[in-house]
């Protein structure tokens, strides 16, 4: 039996380009467990993006295991190691049971009365006091689509606030605005099923073999059979994904745009175009061109600092592709330029008519498991169905939906996004924010400075979790609430397949849905709509779930077509699913039409380097037809880079054992075993110069803070390091010992979608004394 902690991704199943993907059923149990005397309950994988189809084991009220299911289209019954192991977090001891609230300045347990009280109590004299502008909500990815639904409703329709956003902001608001920037809407073009057809499959800073394993599978299991594609990989770091590719671009941090642009210019000077699809489907590519031409490989090789000769394969190979699939992840989106780099990506399979077939396609990917449903439900800043808060006619629709008025659904301007929040806290404007399934005193930049602003005594912390972490430390009122596998709902992977989550034990203690919670506080708010009704009529999941297939009917997100039992026993569907497509849609853009009509689409653009927003004229004029965009833009360096010798890039991101802080994944003992601390990893010629061999204590500065962590040397570029960002302090007495990347991290966002940039900070790294090590 395959050790899938030492092989991640398990046995080869090979199968050649045009075959279905062979089956392969991963299943874990507790000891002494017996699959034939468990009940079996239908899920899916929360641990990542992927979207793994799965079934919960439970026996005399526990959870006591999971399997792939072999029939769902996403993974064949293959299972992350996240998904083998994770589950063991829901049995830990210390869950959240019952309410918590502040008293004299401690935490102290209490019951859901009081908690509540004090909730609705302050929401109520802000209201009347300051107005709706004074809350705010900060979500997750890993809530359930019918929760993030209710939440949008309570806050724009209930509230009236326009300060609601979620974790995703940190993971892929740029997916999202790539996605809108080119085609007009948010919605992944392609599908996991082009990796069965791609002769070529680029991965632009996705480190797919950690962050998806079953994708990674998938691409494995293509190389290991007959006509294997060829790989391009993006990315510093000398990933598996670079150590299988055909050519491995390694460019120095914050230069992606640039690199775009190279291999922009040199498609188009060998005219390895598709001028009829050009034509056709898309405006904007003598602007393009003309941008691109100033970015020869010599002068982008320079900037980038990689080898010409390997930028000049990587362009050949991708302006030869017959099926070109092309992924792009926070490599992109956490650096800097980012919206612009990752659009070029776009701009690439555009030239080349990759888009809407078998093989061809683009995927903007996720972070988390439930980002999709954030940006669809309107839990991110967005209004709900893709609707276009600068089109009159999309809220008063959303008005008519709700039954409220139209002014009451905030859209004077941009929805509020996190780092202007936690600026609008920070400044007292907004007095409470209620944090629900995420952990932003580990997760978002300059952790001293984030910790500051939510210990505030004028800012009121409401903070909805399943384990107590830094952030719930910091809270006036903690709600426990029930984790996945403890309610029901759907959810909608990377490649738009909607998953449903079948309830499999209760929650423990006094532990509630977060449905629930969010619909018990909207009773005791009294929130109406315009005839007295309850504003939020639904209390289930299955009501909940109808009342979002009303909003998004007639959008590009269409769930019409779904239902519980449609999605109950088999695969899971890929919206759109409706009327007009019942079976789901694979591929989005097959017949060349966009959602970018400027009637219909969900955002007019923006400028690329400013981030100021196209106005619906200017747009209307530019593409009435509503064609492609291929938005171009120049690149610029960085607004923090190193300046000496001493001083390092420092990149941020995931292992393939730990999912976000840890706080499920580092409860499971075979995944906190393999990866039990954080660890920095530097080149062999920069440890070298600074004294440092493997194994070695470390200390990592910048100008906002110090973390240690053991040196790991080699596998990644010279003028780099890299951190995992999972590891926080729940688990640990610090002791002053920081092991938090987000310590280092820059307080700097992209122009266009807002996402902050954990990959472009400077640190100064040194060898540490073995005295240091207290709390490792």
């Amino acid at each position: 039996m395959t050790d899938r902690i030492a092989e991640p991704w398990g046995a080869r199943t090979p199968y050649a380009a045009g075959q279905q993907w062979p089956e392969r059923v991963d299943t874990e149990l507790a000891d002494g467990v017996d699959a034939d005397e468990v009940d079996w309950s239908q899920s899916a994988a929360v641990l990542h993006s992927n979207g793994d189809g799965l079934d919960i084991a439970s026996h005399d009220g526990r959870i006591v295991g999971v399997r792939g299911r072999r029939v769902d289209r996403v993974n064949h019954g293959r299972l992350d190691p996240k998904d083998l192991f994770g589950w063991q977090a829901n049995n830990s001891s210390d869950r959240l049971t019952v309410p918590l609230v502040r008293e004299r300045g401690r935490l102290v347990e209490s019951d859901w009365e009081t908690a509540m009280d004090r909730i609705v109590a302050t929401s109520q004299a802000l209201l009347r006091d300051i107005g709706p502008s004074a809350i705010g909500f900060y979500t997750s990815g890993q809530l359930m689509l019918e929760e993030y639904y209710t939440l949008g409703v309570i806050a724009r329709g209930g509230l009236g606030t326009n300060h609601v956003d979620g974790n995703t902001r940190l993971c892929t608001a740029t997916a999202e605005w790539a996605l809108k920037e080119t085609f007009g809407c948010d919605g992944q073009p392609g599908s996991y099923t082009d990796v069965d057809h791609a002769d070529v499959i680029a991965l632009y800073g996705h480190n797919v073999a950690e962050t998806q394993t079953v994708l990674w599978s998938r691409m494995l299991d293509r190389l290991a059979g007959s006509e294997p594609p060829q790989i391009i990989c993006v990315d510093p770091r000398e990933t598996p994904v670079a150590k299988a590719a055909t050519v491995h671009l390694a460019p120095t941090p914050g230069t992606n745009l640039a690199l775009m642009n190279g291999l922009l210019h040199e498609v188009i000077a060998h005219d390895w175009l598709d001028h009829d699809y050009i034509a056709a489907h898309t405006i904007g590519f003598e602007a393009l061109a003309a941008c691109v031409a100033q970015y020869p490989p010599e002068r982008v090789a320079e900037i980038c600092d990689v080898p010409v000769g390997d930028l000049r394969r990587a362009a050949e190979i991708l302006g030869h592709a017959q099926r070109l699939l092309s992924t792009v992840l926070q490599g992109f989106y956490q650096s800097h330029q980012a919206t612009a780099a990752s659009v070029q990506v776009n701009n690439l399979n555009l030239i080349r008519g990759m888009l809407g077939r078998p093989g061809a396609g683009i995927l903007q990917m996720n972070g988390q498991p439930t980002a999709q449903n954030t940006r669809e439900c309107g839990a991110n800043g967005d209004l709900p169905g893709f609707r276009n808060w600068e089109n009159d006619a999309h809220v008063a629709e959303l008005a008519r939906l709700w039954n409220v008025e139209q002014a009451k659904i905030p859209h004077y301007s941009e929805p509020t996004h996190a780092m202007q929040m936690l600026r609008f806290a920070e400044q007292g404007s907004l007095q409470m924010l209620w944090v629900s399934a995420t952990n932003p005193a580990v997760s978002l930049p300059e952790l001293h400075r984030i910790r500051r602003i939510l210990g505030q005594t004028r800012l009121f912390l409401v903070v909805q979790d399943i384990f107590r972490t830094e952030t719930t430390e910091l809270a006036d009122v903690v709600l426990p609430a029930a984790a996945w596998g403890e309610k029901t709902g759907t959810f909608t992977n990377a490649d738009r397949t909607v998953h449903l989550s079948e309830k499999a034990v209760d929650p423990p203690g006094q532990s509630r849905a977060d449905l629930d919670i969010f619909c018990d506080y909207a009773q005791r708010m009294d929130f109406r709509d315009r005839d007295g009704a309850p504003l939020i009529a639904w209390k289930d999941p299955e009501s909940a779930f109808a009342a979002w297939q009303r909003c998004s009917a007639g959008r590009p997100c269409d769930y019409t077509g779904l239902s519980y039992d449609k999605l109950r026993g088999g695969s899971g569907i890929q919206w759109p699913c409706n009327a007009e497509h019942p079976d789901s849609t694979e591929r989005l853009y097959a017949d060349g039409e966009f959602w970018a009509k400027p009637d219909y689409c969900e955002s007019y653009g923006k400028d690329l380097i400013t981030g100021g927003a196209i106005g619906p004229t200017q747009a209307r004029a530019a593409n009435p037809d509503g064609k492609a965009v291929l938005r171009a833009a120049d690149y610029t360096p960085p607004h923090e880079r190193p300046v000496d010798g001493d001083e390092l890039w420092l990149t941020t991101g995931r292992t393939v054992y730990h999912f976000h802080n840890r706080t499920k994944t580092g409860r499971a003992p075979q995944l906190n075993d393999a990866a039990p601390e954080a660890w920095v990893q530097l080149s062999a010629g920069d440890a070298e110069r600074r004294g440092i061999r493997d194994g070695d204590p470390a200390v990592i500065r910048s100008a906002r803070g110090c973390v240690q962590a053991r040196a790991k040397v080699g596998g990644i570029r010279e003028g780099a390091a890299f951190l995992p960002f999972h590891y926080g302090y729940w688990d640990t007495e610090s002791d002053g010992h920081h092991r938090a990347a987000n310590e280092l991290t820059i307080t700097d966002w992209d122009p266009v979608s807002k996402q902050p940039l954990f990959k472009t900070s400077v640190v100064r790294i040194s060898k540490g004394a073995e005295a240091d090590r207290s709390g490792w």
